[in-house]
């Protein structure tokens, strides 16, 4: 390890804690298990990382930065906004469906980021993120459809993290794929009502 550049270290230890926090929690990602997980000496983590806390922050930085809102289909063009809105949604429950240990793991990095003060300003810049991510692509949706938002799109970017979020938490919970969807379609269904034609 000895020559691996001291970013490509944090970069490896960084996805050892996100494969730690997946698998088992935020609880068991003790600096032993993280470069345990990366292959790596503990002499390494501390040449990569002040604490655990710094390797943490930089764990929930980078899992934002890398969350992506689903993009809708390139072939959607002419399609109502509610169809579009309901494929986006739908694209997102497949991309959670294929890692939920990713999802659960942005859970739990939320959790911990909520119970300490110092680190509450990473769950408000994650969400931030996300009403950013959700604002562009609802805009988008918006020009290929044809409609305006009622409301300003920054709000209705916030009511559809909050479908999501449940969406989310829900099936991470029962794992029924079929409420899912129907979650989807009726989230589809409110967050049409939002939109008039231009």
């Amino acid at each position: 390890m000895a020559r691996i550049p001291a970013s490509e270290r944090r970069a490896a230890l960084v996805q050892a804690a996100l494969r730690v926090v997946s698998q088992r929690g935020i609880a068991h990602a003790t600096t032993r298990a993280i470069v345990a997980e990366a292959g790596m000496s503990l002499a390494s983590f501390h040449y990569a990382f002040d604490s655990r806390d710094e390797l943490i922050d930089e764990l929930i930085t980078t899992v934002v930065a890398r969350e992506q809102e689903a993009v809708l289909p390139d072939d959607l063009q002419g399609h109502d906004i509610r169809d579009m809105l309901e494929a986006g949604l739908l694209r997102y429950f497949e991309h959670l469906r294929a890692d939920p240990e990713h999802e659960q793991a942005m859970l739990e990095l939320t959790q911990y980021a909520l119970r300490s003060p110092e680190r509450h300003p990473l769950a408000i810049a994650q969400y931030d993120k996300y009403t950013e991510l959700g604002a562009r692509s609802l805009a988008a949706a918006a020009e290929l459809a044809g409609v305006v938002w009622t409301t300003p799109v920054e709000q209705v970017a916030r009511v559809l993290i909050a479908f999501t979020d449940g969406l989310t938490l829900t099936w991470l919970v029962t794992r029924d794929d079929d409420v899912a969807r129907a979650v989807a379609h009726a989230a589809a269904d409110a967050l049409s009502r939002m939109a008039e034609p231009r």
